[in-house]
């Protein structure tokens, strides 16, 4: 899932399909600015307080929560706040061992949250990993849409599937008078999508709550699953695990 920085479609969605019965994991691809330790609420792991347990044969053992397996850089920095100064070739071994090296237990679907971009981390993994499909995130504004939309081009040119787009921020609901207002602009995704031919898979609100669940290290569809912010993350998994081929409960 390729996503713009401060969103979190992809914990929404891997936390949605393993609501919908699938055995999922979600491996966090973002070397430098690994977010899923937040949102997963295991901010507790690292390698200093809490060394990375491994199987008898030296590979990584996922952290499980909400009923999702999850890796990431973050659990093998020696505390939250470290920064990674690395140069690429260590970047890319890192990289590597995450993709790798992870004892992933029979799931049905891996999830994998990638920084946006059409850098190092996404050809690696078009070249090393077969990927089912790529779902592209963005804001309807223009600016947000060139990025998203040369980071579409570049999964074409790999040969990886584009299941679709996702709305993200699409609009703002008044918590007061229920008025709708479209701060990023309005149908701009749509609009790529009907030119691109690719689907549009949802479109997910600009509100609060979503960003506070997801800085308390629950997000929206473990914290307010009946809520209607919840269920457009749903509605989108149903359709991506329709579009890969996955049955769902």
């Amino acid at each position: 899932m390729h996503q713009p920085p401060s969103s979190h479609p992809p914990a929404n969605l891997s936390l949605s399909l393993a609501r919908l019965g699938l055995r999922t994991g979600i491996l966090d691809t973002d070397i430098f600015g690994p977010s899923i330790p937040t949102l997963f609420n295991l901010t507790s792991y690292s390698s200093t307080t809490t060394p990375p347990r491994t199987t008898s044969s030296g590979l990584l053992i996922p952290l499980t929560n909400y009923g999702v397996a999850t890796m990431s850089m973050g659990y093998l920095l020696p505390s939250e706040g470290s920064p990674v100064v690395w140069r690429g070739m260590m970047v890319m071994k890192a990289l590597q061992q995450l993709l790798h090296s992870v004892a992933w237990d029979n799931l049905d679907v891996l999830v994998l949250d990638m920084p946006p971009g059409t850098g190092d981390t996404q050809l690696t993994i078009s070249q090393q990993v077969e990927v089912d499909g790529a779902v592209v995130v963005s804001t309807p504004q223009d600016l947000a849409l060139k990025d998203a939309m040369k980071g579409l081009e570049m999964f074409r040119k790999v040969d990886v599937r584009v299941l679709g787009m996702v709305q993200n921020m699409s609009v703002f609901c008044c918590s007061n008078c229920g008025h709708e207002t479209h701060v990023f602009g309005e149908d701009g995704v749509r609009r790529r999508c009907e030119e691109m031919e690719v689907q549009l898979l949802g479109n997910v609100p600009l509100d609060a709550r979503i960003c506070e669940d997801a800085d308390r290290g629950k997000p929206t569809v473990v914290a307010e699953p009946g809520e209607k912010r919840a269920e457009v993350y749903e509605e989108i998994a149903r359709k991506v695990a329709g579009l890969v081929g996955l049955e769902v409960r």
